[in-house]
């Protein structure tokens, strides 16, 4: 390992001695030992063989004067700086039971989940991390209303006054139409359900009763509708895919076609939110769904008739709980106390994540009650009766407190140095006690024969944890009822344990902070390290000189970009009277003016941080790139971040988090081979180059020129990518280069026309590119004969 960053501070060689000195002095030394040499010339094999040794010694004498890099972990050791443990991979895991119960549904915390082993690969373990509560959900009203608003407020109840409630909890009644008759974009209906129980991350079966041969008019493949749940802060999506919908848009054309009866009911899957809270709007209380129509694209087809119902119903079939990439281990005996000092025990199973409450180290003396210990980073501060004790997260070591001795020559010696300097006498009276070794206890000793063992731990972590979607399809554990599982979605923040050359890097930017966030650069140093590797990039932000007319209590950029969100959802529900929709432009100035003021609304006494998650790059060598969603921040991650740097900010400081605004870009270009390489073996070979190339160089976390990921605010100019791939071998001439803008709209991800002449990602953006089906491929490139 090299050290080129280090200050170039001078350094005392220990042995000046160069090469020419070497052979120079033993030229002199001949004619001492060796009288009848007289032959001193280059080309003697004697004057040879003393090159030959100087040349060696002077190599010998290199690595003396340098500091070994055994030497420099010394030092680490001694300011106590440890490797960090690898992070372990979260996700969310949707369990679905073989049938439905009327009372809740208890999954365990701790239930272990699994990838399916194979010849090549070990499964990689992961456990639920709170208790899944399934609840038995029932519906309360179905409000209609014209269009759809941030706070429902004009409602019109239709269950209370058209339908009966059975003892099973089903409504069911005359026809109902569920949108105005004839339907228009915004129409929209509410199911609210039952305050209690609690339905948080709960799969519901809604069950809907129609009338056969009843004409929609709509595509019954591409419903032009949305489904939607108030997780407390924002209407989330809760339809997961198209085949959820068994009612196809309650238009029953593929149930009916299958020779079902619509009037005995189709369903509907929901995975409603982690987090979906009973609140009250206007004069109705409960869990809120909620369908709006939606205006129709290219591929569907608008509703001509509303649709109908006779009947509803709902149940409970699942429910998603988050996992982590670890296993828990209990009550492991690690072996007895001799009641020497400084003992050590071994963990069997490593790493060690960190520690949570419950997780501790257990001492039952002989005939004594069991004592809870503490863990400590280290024992300066331990005294002879504290029960501490240090644990190495990457080892798995446990070590209690050690005993110092201090020889008595040792303090005498520096008594004698302390008086010679001050020029006082030294009276030569020696008290014997005096002459006995000095000792000192750091962290008390279990008494002999106590039985040491520890509570619970958990182990895991690593890259390996950030597994695709539909892996994790194995119950470890025995639970009944449970019909099958899967992962919906890729996990996430997973990272290998921190290496030798990144403490290296480390310790320096530690020295620097002190463990306190000042300075920009604290921030950003400190949060990365509360990531503990699941952060990749920060980028802090501080209140500049300009003056904004925004309160930022008021309008903070999470709730710019959510009003954003609502303004385009708004525009894109609203009816199709020309009159009443926004102009574009005026909309993009909204969305632009808001953002920008929320940015410079930062008041003196605030910070903002930037966080950029890390994510599995691997999948670039399948041509894949890195989705932006798949940079999200976990809540737990997040939660994390916080309690590190509480700790550490200045009194008075706010600290405001969020992330990066991604835009994506898709390339389309021309690409001329070389003669040799033009052949259906190696053009498809080079075009894999060259998709690889563009994931690698268009990524937030290895992107960029320096390869270190895109840096903030950067545009991505045609000229980057001609240079790009000018360096692909094969490729001789690069054609016109198109760049697309790919950015998040109410529809979801969406690519714009070709930009000129670059696309800028504004200050605090960052540049993305992947693949994804409705893009086709983000890099389109076409062959020139």
């Amino acid at each position: 390992m090299e050290f080129d960053f280090l200050p170039k501070l001078p350094k005392s060689n220990l042995d000046d001695r160069l090469y020419q000195d070497l052979v120079e002095e033993c030229l002199l030394r001949i004619p001492r030992y060796c009288p009848e040499w007289t032959n001193y010339n280059p080309s003697d094999p004697g004057v040879t063989l003393i090159e030959l040794f100087a040349w060696l010694t002077d190599q010998m004498l290199l690595r003396f004067n340098q500091v070994p890099l055994r030497h420099y972990i010394a030092f680490l050791e001694l300011l106590g700086i440890r490797l960090q443990p690898p992070t372990p991979a979260s996700g969310e895991v949707t369990f679905y039971l073989t049938t439905s119960f009327t009372s809740p549904y208890t999954i365990p915390a701790y239930t272990e989940v699994a990838t399916p082993r194979t010849e090549t690969e070990e499964a990689v373990v992961f456990s639920t991390i709170k208790p899944l509560i399934i609840g038995n959900p029932q519906i309360r009203h179905f409000l209609t209303a014209i269009t759809p608003e941030i706070g429902v407020q004009s409602l019109n109840d239709r269950l209370s006054q058209y339908w009966n409630r059975q003892v099973t909890g089903e409504w069911n009644g005359p026809q109902l139409l569920v949108f105005e008759d004839p339907p228009q974009p915004g129409n929209c209906y509410y199911i609210v359900l039952e305050p209690n129980p609690s339905l948080d991350g709960n799969v519901i079966a809604l069950t809907f009763k129609g009338e056969a041969a009843t004409a929609t008019g709509i595509n019954p493949n591409h419903p032009p509708r949305r489904w939607e749940a108030w997780n407390g802060n924002d209407w989330q999506e809760v339809l997961l895919s198209e085949a959820d919908d068994r009612t196809d848009g309650l238009s029953f054309s593929h149930f009916t076609q299958q020779g079902g009866d619509p009037f005995f009911g189709a369903d509907l899957i929901l995975h409603l939110p982690l987090n979906f809270p009973s609140v009250q709007f206007g004069n109705y209380q409960g869990h809120w769904l909620r369908c709006c129509y939606t205006p129709p694209n290219d591929e569907q087809t608008g509703y001509l008739r509303s649709p109908r119902l006779m009947g509803m119903n709902v149940r409970s079939i699942g429910g998603t709980v988050p996992i982590s990439q670890e296993i828990i281990i209990k009550e492991e005996n690690l072996g007895t106390s001799d009641a020497i000092p400084g003992q050590k025990f071994q963990l069997l199973v490593t790493p060690i994540l960190p520690r949570h409450e419950g997780e501790y180290l257990l001492v039952t003396p002989p005939e004594g009650l069991p004592q809870r210990w503490q863990e400590v980073n280290d024992f300066a501060d331990s005294g002879p009766d504290d029960r501490h004790y240090t644990l190495d997260s990457l080892t798995g070591e446990i070590q209690l407190g050690p005993l110092i001795r201090e020889p008595s020559q040792l303090k005498k010696q520096t008594q004698l140095r302390s008086h010679h300097q001050r020029g006082t006498p030294l009276s030569n009276t020696i008290n014997p006690l005096e002459e006995q070794p000095l000792e000192r206890q750091y962290g008390a000793v279990p008494p002999k024969g106590s039985m040491i063992s520890f509570v619970s731990y958990r182990t895991g972590g690593g890259q390996g944890g950030n597994v695709q979607k539909s892996t994790i399809t194995i119950v470890k554990s025995a639970v009944p009822y449970i019909s099958h599982l899967i992962n919906h979605q890729p996990t996430y923040n997973g990272a290998d344990a921190e290496s030798l050359e990144d403490v290296v890097i480390r310790v320096p930017r530690m020295l620097r902070t002190r463990d306190r966030a000042v300075t920009p650069e604290d921030f950003e140093h400190l949060a990365f390290e509360a990531g503990r590797g699941a952060i990749t990039r920060v980028r802090c932000l501080f209140p500049t000189n300009k003056e904004s007319t925004y309160d930022n209590d008021t309008l903070s950029l999470v709730g710019s970009q959510a009003l954003v969100r609502e303004i385009e959802r708004y525009q894109a529900l609203s009816p199709q009277d020309e009159a009443v929709k926004l102009p574009i432009t005026l909309l993009h100035q909204i969305k632009s003016h808001l953002l920008q003021q929320s940015r410079n609304s930062l008041k003196s006494g605030q910070v903002r941080l930037l966080l950029v998650s890390n994510a599995d790059t691997t999948a670039i060598e399948r041509r894949e790139g890195i989705h932006p969603d798949r940079l999200s921040l976990s809540p737990s991650l997040l939660e994390q971040v916080k309690d590190y740097l509480e700790r550490r900010r200045l009194l008075g400081v706010e600290i405001l988090y969020d992330q990066p605004e991604y835009v994506g870009v898709a390339v389309q270009t021309e690409v001329t081979l070389e003669p040799e390489y033009n052949t259906p073996i190696a053009a498809p070979t080079i075009l894999a180059n060259i998709e690889i190339a563009l994931y690698r160089f268009l990524n937030p976390i290895t992107g960029g020129i320096e390869g270190t990921g895109w840096p903030f605010g950067r545009p991505v100019y045609h000229s980057d990518i001609v240079k790009l791939l000018q360096t692909i071998p094969g490729v001789r001439y690069i054609g016109t280069v198109q760049l697309y803008k790919i950015r998040r709209t109410a529809n979801g991800w969406e690519r714009n026309l070709p930009v000129e002449p670059l696309i800028d990602p504004g200050e605090f953006g960052l540049i993305c590119s992947w693949h994804d089906d409705f893009l086709r491929s983000s890099h389109v490139v076409n062959w020139n004969e």
